[in-house]
């Protein structure tokens, strides 16, 4: 549902604060491009809950990725409206609040969330694939000393990922995936691999095919 007043968010739409709050709840953020979200991201946000016990997950909708190219990403709002087809607005929540910080680097991102939301725990979501170039990331060291990290395997980039130069120079950091559902009251230098049901969906073929709303399902 959108809003007919421009500029405002339809009423079943959840606004994250930009400037935060006091609230006291684990939250796990999944960042991306959602060029579109699929259910690969739903079947991650619902694993996280359950299994780090998290209250909430953001799907934290990038404004730019800066290691994608512009060429094939959708405008942001049509990325964003995607997200939203996913969220439930209690659990799981899309959010576009990277873009109201005016952040593109993860790492800025956490910096100025945790500085907003000081009572807040997060943990950061994402698959194999993303850890597999991790070391592309600005500031990826300071980032795994600032926010635990949760891994779920990707088909195709988990033995490149565990095998790669970030993995290697974070090892003293990996904690087992039975410590999952306390890794939200760390602040940071602990990242698991959890044993997570693995999704192959292309959000590229997703794009090819047209097929947007049936990558929804479940």
């Amino acid at each position: 549902m959108r809003s007919e007043a421009p500029g405002r968010p339809a009423p079943d739409v959840v606004e994250i604060p930009k400037y935060g709050d006091n609230r006291a709840v684990s939250i796990g953020l999944l960042g991306g491009s959602f060029n579109p979200a699929h259910a690969g991201h739903l079947q991650l946000a619902r694993y996280a809950l359950t299994h780090l016990r998290l209250d909430q997950v953001w799907l934290m909708v990038s404004p730019g990725n800066p290691l994608k190219p512009r060429r094939g990403m959708a405008p942001f709002e049509n990325r964003l409206d995607s997200a939203r087809a996913l969220a439930d607005g209690r659990h799981i929540i899309a959010t576009d609040i990277e873009a109201r910080l005016n952040k593109r680097y993860t790492v800025e991102t956490i910096a100025l969330l945790r500085l907003r939301f000081p009572r807040a725990r997060f943990v950061w979501l994402m698959g194999a694939d993303s850890l597999a170039t991790l070391t592309r990331w600005r500031r990826w060291r300071d980032l795994a000393l600032h926010v635990p990290m949760a891994v779920v395997p990707r088909p195709g980039s988990n033995r490149t990922a565990l095998s790669g130069q970030a993995t290697h120079a974070l090892s003293h950091m990996r904690v087992p995936p039975r410590r999952g559902p306390i890794m939200s009251r760390s602040k940071g230098g602990v990242w698991a691999f959890l044993p997570a049901p693995q999704n192959g969906i292309s959000a590229t073929a997703l794009r090819d095919s047209g097929n947007y709303p049936a990558s929804l399902s479940l």
